[in-house]
C-alpha cells in the first residue's frame, strides 16, 4: 500500500489551509485536492482503502506527496482550480462543457471588440454567450449584432486613420470605427456595451438604454443615429415578445443547477436566469465513472457540485444567487471565492420549497434526460433498475455486482450448478463458474437460531452417507464452495446474491453463508411462475410490477444462470451416456473400447467372447484383463 509509505510525511504536515498533490512513479500529478487543515485531510486517506475500486487505484499509485500552504481556504480553492486546469490529473473530476454547440465571443481584450463564433470557452478576457442550440442560431445572433449595433466583422487593425469606410458601413452593418471622423472609440465602446447586454439577455436594460439614446439623438437633431436606435429598439422588442422562455418575476438574476450522477459519469445542467427569464441552458458533463469516490465517505453530490461551480465560474461571472439541489462541499469558501471575483456578494443556497425548489427540480429532470441521451438509454435504464433494487431491498449501497446461482438436475442425476456475474447491469461472462455437485457437504438447511427462514417441515436434512440429490443441499454446497474460494482470494464480494428458487433455496444459501461468517451478505430468492422475490427479513414475498426494470434485470440474470446451468447439464449427460463399462478395464482406452464394440457388436457380445476371440483383437494380455473384469462382476 504505497500511501502508507508516506505516513511519516503526512504526520509532519501543517494544520493550515492549502493544496495537496499526489504524484505517481512517472512524476505525473494524478490528484489535486484542497483542505482547511492539510494534515487532517491527507491523513483521512490512510483509512480510505476498500471504499471503492477507484479510491484503491489512486492510493496504490501514489508514490509522492507535495503540499502548498495558503493563507485561507479561499486561496486554496482558487489554487486548486488553477492546478486542475493546468495539469488535468486523471483522478480529479473534470467537467466539460457541451462543446457540440457553439458560443459567441465578444473580444473584450481588443481595443475595438468583435463578435466571433467560438467552439470553447477560454479565460482570455473575452465575454462568452451560449452555447446556442441549434448551432445556426449563433450565426444568426452574430448577424443581428452587426445589424443592430454596428459591431465590426473585419480582421483589420483599427487605427481610425482609414481614408474611407468599407461596404459594411454603406449597408448599415458597421459603424466604421476604422474612420475616427465617423465613429470614435468611445462611441464604439457604447455599441459594445449594448451588444453585451443583448448577448446576456438583459433585454429590459437594453430597451431602456436604446430608448434613452434614441430620444437624446432626436433632441440633438442626429436623426440618422436616432433612426438606427429606433430600428434596433423595434427589433429587440419583437424578439422579446416572441421569446418562448420560462419566466417569473421573483427569480431575478440567478443560476439554477441540476445534477444527475450515475455509474457512467455525471451531467450538470445550468439554467441561467436573467430578469426572471431563462436565457441560456448550459450542460457540463464528465464521462468518468464517479459513483463512489476518493474519500472514505465516497463521492457524493456535494463534491461534484463544488467541482462544477468552480469550473463553471472560472470563465464566467457569477450572479447574486446560485441555486443547487444539494449542499456543495466548502460552500462558504466557494461563496467567498465567487464574491471576490465579481466584487459583490454571491449566495449559494439549496431551495426547499416553493417556486425556487420547483425550478431546481426542473433542472434535475433535464439533467436526468441529458444523462440518458449522453450515456445511452440502455445504460441509464440499467442504473435506474439498480437504484430500484437498492430501495426495494433496503440495501446499504447500489447493487453494482450481482451474483446468481442456479441448479440443474433430472431426478438427482448428474446434478450441476451455475454461477453468473452481472456488474453495472452487464453480464461478465469471463467470471461465470460451473460446478458438479459432489453431495458431500452433509449439511442440513437451517436458518439462524434466532430466526428460522422456513418451517422444518419444508426442508429435509440430507443423509451424509449418500449422494445428495435435492436442490436445497445442492444450493448449500455450491454457495459454500463459491464463497469459501472468495474468502481465500480476498474478494470481490457481491453487493447482492440472487438465488433461483423460493424460501427453501434461500435458506440453504444463508446457511452456507453463516458457516463462512458471511451472513452480512444480502441474498434474495426469485420463484418461477409467480416471479416473487423472497428475502430473509420479510415474511411476505415482494411483488414487483411485470414491467418494473428491477424485476426485468433480476429475471435476465436468473435466465442467464439457468441457460448456463442447463447447457452444462446437457453436456454432463452426454458424456455420461458415452461412457461404457469397458472404461473401467485396466489397459482399455477409447481406441481399444471402440475396436471391441465394433468387432463384437455390443457390450454383451464382448462379455460372451472367448479368450481366443478377444486375444485376436486386443492381444492376450488385454484379453485376460477383460475376462477378469467381467468375472468379478455379477
Amino acid at each position: 500500500m504505497p500511501i502508507h509509505e508516506l505516513k511519516e510525511q503526512i504526520a509532519r504536515l501543517p494544520e493550515q489551509p492549502g493544496v495537496y498533490l499526489y504524484f505517481n512513479a512517472d512524476g505525473d500529478t494524478i490528484y489535486v485536492g484542497k483542505a482547511r487543515a492539510l494534515r487532517d485531510r491527507v491523513r483521512n486517506y490512510l483509512g480510505a482503502y476498500g471504499g471503492d475500486p477507484k479510491t484503491d487505484a489512486l492510493l496504490d499509485e501514489v508514490v509522492r506527496l507535495d503540499v502548498i500552504v495558503t493563507d485561507s481556504v479561499v486561496e486554496a480553492l482558487a489554487l486548486e482550480n488553477n492546478l486542475i486546469k493546468q495539469r488535468t490529473p486523471k483522478y480529479n473530476i473534470l467537467l466539460r462543457d457541451d462543446k457540440n454547440y457553439p458560443y459567441l465571443q465578444l473580444t473584450m481584450n481588443e481595443a475595438f471588440p468583435r463578435v466571433l463564433v467560438a467552439r470553447r470557452v477560454e479565460r482570455d478576457g473575452s465575454f462568452y454567450a451560449g452555447p446556442f442550440l441549434p448551432a445556426h442560431f449563433a450565426r444568426k445572433t452574430m448577424s443581428l449584432t452587426h445589424r443592430l449595433f454596428g459591431i465590426r466583422s473585419c480582421n483589420e487593425v483599427i487605427t481610425g486613420k482609414r481614408g474611407r469606410p468599407c461596404l459594411e458601413y454603406d449597408i448599415k452593418r458597421c459603424i466604421a470605427p476604422c474612420v475616427d471622423t465617423l465613429c470614435s472609440q468611445e462611441e464604439y465602446g457604447r455599441a459594445v456595451n449594448l451588444t453585451q447586454l443583448f448577448l446576456e439577455g438583459r433585454n429590459d436594460e437594453l430597451v431602456k438604454t436604446l430608448r434613452t439614446r434614441m430620444l437624446a439623438a432626436a433632441e440633438g437633431e442626429r436623426f440618422e443615429e436616432a433612426a438606427q436606435m429606433r430600428d434596433a429598439l423595434r427589433t429587440v422588442q419583437t424578439l422579446h415578445d416572441r421569446q418562448q422562455k420560462m419566466a417569473t418575476a421573483e427569480l431575478g438574476h440567478r443560476d439554477v443547477f441540476g445534477l444527475k450522477l450515475g455509474p457512467a459519469g455525471a451531467v450538470i445542467q445550468v439554467f441561467q436566469v436573467r430578469s426572471g427569464r431563462v436565457v441560456e441552458r448550459i450542460e457540463l458533463g464528465t464521462e468518468e465513472a464517479i459513483a463512489g469516490g476518493f474519500s472514505s465517505g465516497g463521492l457524493g453530490d456535494g463534491e461534484v457540485l463544488a467541482a462544477a461551480i468552480q469550473q463553471f465560474y472560472e470563465v464566467r461571472g457569477a450572479p447574486p444567487e446560485i441555486h443547487v439541489p444539494a449542499e456543495p462541499d466548502e460552500r462558504e469558501a466557494l461563496e467567498a471565492w465567487l464574491s471576490e471575483r465579481v466584487n459583490r456578494r454571491v449566495r449559494i443556497s439549496v431551495p426547499q420549497r416553493g417556486e425556487k425548489r420547483g425550478f431546481v427540480d426542473l433542472a434535475n429532470r433535464n439533467a436526468a434526460l441529458a444523462y440518458q441521451t449522453r450515456f445511452n438509454q440502455t445504460k441509464a435504464a440499467q442504473y435506474d433498475a439498480l437504484e430500484t433494487l437498492q430501495h426495494v431491498l433496503s440495501l446499504p449501497a447500489l447493487p453494482r455486482r450481482i451474483e446468481c446461482f442456479d441448479i440443474s438436475t433430472i431426478q438427482g442425476s448428474e446434478t450441476v450448478a451455475s454461477m453468473v456475474v452481472c456488474e453495472d447491469g452487464r453480464m461478465r461472462r469471463a467470471e461465470y463458474r460451473k460446478y458438479r455437485i459432489r453431495g458431500d457437504s452433509g449439511v442440513g438447511i437451517r436458518g439462524s437460531k434466532t430466526r428460522p427462514l422456513i418451517p422444518k417441515a419444508e426442508y429435509r436434512v440430507p443423509n451424509p452417507e449418500s449422494r445428495v440429490q435435492d436442490d436445497f443441499a445442492a444450493m448449500h454446497e455450491v454457495v459454500l464452495r463459491r464463497y469459501r474460494k472468495i474468502l481465500e482470494q480476498g474478494g470481490p464480494f457481491p453487493d447482492l446474491v440472487v438465488i433461483d428458487g423460493g424460501k427453501g433455496q434461500l435458506s440453504a444459501a444463508y446457511a452456507a453463508l453463516e458457516e463462512l461468517g458471511l451472513a452480512n451478505l444480502v441474498a434474495v430468492g426469485i420463484a418461477k411462475k409467480e416471479e416473487l422475490l423472497y428475502t430473509r427479513d420479510r415474511e411476505d414475498a415482494i411483488a414487483l410490477a411485470p414491467a418494473d426494470p428491477a424485476l426485468l434485470l433480476i429475471q435476465r440474470i436468473r435466465d442467464e444462470a439457468h441457460r448456463f446451468a442447463v447447457t452444462f447439464h446437457r453436456r454432463a449427460r452426454a458424456i455420461r451416456d458415452l461412457r461404457s463399462e469397458l472404461d473401467h478395464v485396466p489397459g482399455v482406452g477409447a481406441r481399444r473400447r471402440k475396436t471391441l464394440l465394433t468387432t463384437f457388436g455390443s457390450l454383451a457380445g464382448v462379455r460372451r467372447a472367448t479368450r481366443e476371440e478377444l486375444a485376436a483383437v486386443v492381444g492376450p494380455k488385454i484379453a485376460d484383463a477383460v475376462l477378469a473384469f467381467f468375472a468379478s462382476r455379477p
